[in-house]
């Protein structure tokens, strides 16, 4: 008897220390606040779902563009102006390593080695768009809130990713809002579309605004959606991602099916 406790007991202790560890684990990670942003980052890189709006997107684009180039009499005085950060590359990758270090990654204090060091993909569409914007004559241009200081990086990425039209002139990083860099873009060509994920890729009014006001300018402009702006869902970070949810008020009743 005494030989079969020493066993169990050796069982049972072997049994444990896993289930102590995954406890210890589990609360790591409901210690980490970062871990808040797993479903979501989950969502935009690995979901079918996102896939499809993106090609969706784009698809709603091309046709778009299409029809401005049928009616102009000269393409070449067109111009599409597109965000790059989750519109046309994916950097999913450093937000995921980031999370797994229970960083706070929409602190982008790790943002610059990734523009220098970093390896974002395309996101699905947006090669196929742009090329078939140049081939048509369309002007492009590259508006994004990277770092200016570090652009000849973004254009190396950009230019190895082969994406069209990509030089000093065409992409425009951070300096002046967006809405100034845009001002540039119109001051010589007709801005037929805008492309982005945040609202402020599409105007002003949404720079630095809460989030009710945001969404009240969103349905003010709502003939815009689809049609002059092309908007991407981005589920990793935004000016959202602070904002308390609304639940039913009603008390919890579970029913089994």
């Amino acid at each position: 008897m005494t030989e079969k406790r020493i066993w169990l007991g050796l069982a049972v202790s072997l049994l444990a220390t896993p289930l102590a560890f995954a406890d210890s684990t589990a609360q790591g990670k409901a210690d980490c606040s970062v871990a808040e942003f797993t479903m979501g980052l989950r969502f935009q890189q690995q979901s079918a779902e996102v896939q499809a709006l993106q090609l969706q997107a784009y698809n709603i684009a091309t046709e778009k563009l299409d029809k401005a180039v049928a009616a102009a009499k000269d393409p070449s005085k067109l111009a599409i102006v597109t965000d790059l950060d989750e519109t046309v590359i994916d950097n999913s990758a450093l937000l995921a390593r980031d999370l797994a270090n229970c960083h706070q990654y929409d602190a982008w204090d790790t943002w610059l080695p990734w523009e220098r060091d970093g390896t974002p993909e395309l996101i699905p569409g947006a090669k196929k768009f742009l090329e078939h914007a140049d081939k048509l004559g369309v002007t492009i241009r590259y508006i994004s809130d990277r770092a200016d200081e570090q652009k000849k990086y973004t254009l190396a990425t950009l230019s190895k990713l082969g994406l069209p039209q990509v030089s000093e002139e065409s992409v425009l990083l951070l300096g002046p809002p967006k809405v100034e860099r845009r001002a540039i873009v119109s001051a010589d060509h007709q801005i037929i579309m805008l492309l982005g994920d945040t609202l402020h890729d599409f105007d002003a009014r949404f720079r630095k605004t809460p989030l009710d006001a945001q969404r009240k300018t969103v349905a003010e402009e709502s003939d815009k959606w689809g049609v002059e702006w092309i908007v991407f869902p981005n589920a990793g970070y935004g000016t959202w991602s602070k904002a308390p949810l609304k639940g039913w008020d009603a008390e919890p009743v579970v029913e089994p099916w």
